[in-house]
């Protein structure tokens, strides 16, 4: 079941990050705290992998205020995967693609959506400490009595406003990766969470 586990994290965690480095190459706007680490990227400078780092770790605080918890330091495991990750697909395996034609630009884009909202569902499955950023969500959810689909939507919109203080690429991708990555992750987890599940039994039978 631990074995399970851990490679449902690791394969989660890397489709996550190739779902982000899609929908920033698309070119249409990518989600909103992708927005904000390529703006930082942009105007500061650093890779857009060690802003999902410094980023993370800020979150990382500001989940421990809302939740009134203490911070979970364990939570810096997810974004120190996945920072590398990012800059793996951005600058090594991607480094000189570019869509071109607004309709090759969506489908790259809508991938992108789905490998988010898959990846996420499948890490989420391991009960290993989240992303900050989904921890967010986790921590909205826990203060508001709203589903987990809508206190994405609400962290991604924090995130949106940020974006645009730093000039990130927000677009008409922004828009779609914002309101439809909750529900998608929605119809996700329950399937995820089934396969594990049957996995798990088949491992233990």
């Amino acid at each position: 079941m631990l074995i399970l586990r851990i490679l449902f994290y690791i394969i989660g965690l890397l489709v996550t990050s190739l779902g982000v480095s899609l929908t920033i190459k698309a070119d249409l706007g990518a989600g909103a705290w992708d927005a904000l680490n390529v703006g930082l990227s942009t105007t500061v400078g650093f890779t857009v992998g060690t802003w999902v780092i410094i980023v993370g770790i800020i979150l990382i605080i500001v989940n421990a205020l809302l939740m009134k918890v203490r911070p979970e330091y364990l939570a810096v495991i997810p974004i120190f995967l996945m920072g590398p990750f990012i800059d793996f697909w951005l600058l090594i395996a991607f480094p000189n693609w570019e869509p071109e034609g607004f309709i090759y630009q969506l489908i790259i884009l809508l991938l992108g959506l789905l490998g988010l909202s898959m990846g996420i569902s499948i890490y989420l499955q391991a009960k290993f400490p989240l992303i900050p950023i989904d921890n967010f969500m986790v921590a909205i959810k826990s203060r508001l009595p709203i589903n987990l689909g809508m206190a994405k939507t609400i962290g991604e919109i924090t995130a949106l406003l940020f974006a645009f203080l730093f000039k990130g690429p927000i677009g008409l991708g922004t828009i779609i990766v914002t309101f439809l990555i909750g529900p998608l992750i929605q119809v996700f987890f329950p399937r995820f969470e089934n396969l594990l599940k049957r996995l798990s039994e088949k491992t233990s039978g």
